[in-house]
């Protein structure tokens, strides 16, 4: 650090706790932290995550620092700056080959899961749910991509309730193949516990027009405009299937949710993160 011109943290993590700590010792050199974790001030998290929060928000502690979180968040202090994540470039977006199909609600409904299949983000739930809109008479599928400690259980699940016709266990494949999935999934289901930037999935969703349904964590209802960009789960069944019935019974309501999500999500080019992260490098 002492010989460094610019440090830079990554945080939370436990180098980025033991940089936290030494950075202080440095308070005239430019500094920049990405906190790429849950920064909801209300969240439950580990002690050692809120003490790199604290750290890194006290500017008395911590100068000449911009402090890069997911979300916007009120009541914090100057150095805490709203960020993003991104995936693609201009370039690529204006691509034919990234045009959104014109999806409609049709049958089979699709839907899509992916992440870890792990508590933290339920896939189970993921799996009632569309099961719940099956039994309410509609045609539905339930794509599922991650490997986990749940698989069995799942399995399990899906055998024991006889759901095989209609919801699949993929496995991890290959970001090509879930890319081409997004593109023809109608909605994301996501009933997960805690998000940074969910980019991998929720963000890269919303890119190509899959409606996400998800829990209202971290930085989700921000990206969702507080359900104008897709469904916040309340993780009660009867009120979330209802919510996520309202969309499918009306194809202008799901269209609209399509174009809202897709136009927040494909702002946020590789092309701006770089000019976005010079001004961060250059920042006096």
């Amino acid at each position: 650090m002492s010989q460094a011109d610019h440090i830079h943290l990554r945080c939370p993590g436990n180098m980025g706790l033991i940089a936290a700590f030494v950075q202080i010792f440095f308070p005239n050199k430019q500094k920049s932290a990405k906190y790429a974790g849950n920064w909801d001030p209300k969240a439950k998290q580990p002690f050692s995550y809120k003490l790199q929060k604290w750290i890194l928000s006290n500017t008395f502690l911590t100068r000449n620092m911009q402090v890069l979180v997911y979300g916007d968040w009120k009541n914090q202090t100057k150095n805490i700056k709203p960020f993003f994540t991104a995936t693609y470039s201009q370039q690529e977006i204006q691509n034919s080959e990234f045009s959104i199909q014109n999806k409609k609600i049709n049958k089979p409904i699709h839907f899509i899961f992916v992440g870890t299949l792990s508590s933290g983000k339920q896939p189970l739930y993921a799996i009632q749910i569309v099961e719940a809109i099956n039994k309410k008479g509609h045609i539905v599928s339930l794509n599922l991509y991650g490997d986990g400690v749940l698989k069995e259980n799942l399995e399990y699940y899906i055998n024991q309730n006889k759901l095989y016709n209609f919801i699949i266990l993929n496995g991890n494949q290959t970001k090509e193949t879930v890319l081409e999935a997004y593109k023809k999934s109608h909605f994301l289901i996501l009933p997960s516990k805690s998000e940074g930037w969910p980019k991998g999935c929720c963000a890269e969703a919303m890119f190509w027009g899959c409606v996400p349904i998800v829990t209202p964590v971290s930085c989700v209802p921000y990206m969702l405009n507080f359900g104008e960009r897709g469904v916040l789960l309340k993780e009660n069944m009867e009120e979330d299937v209802k919510e996520i019935l309202k969309i499918i019974h009306s194809n202008s309501a799901f269209h609209e949710m399509m174009e809202e999500s897709s136009t927040w999500s494909r702002q946020f080019t590789t092309n701006r993160f770089d000019t976005e992260i010079k001004k961060i490098i250059e920042y006096k």
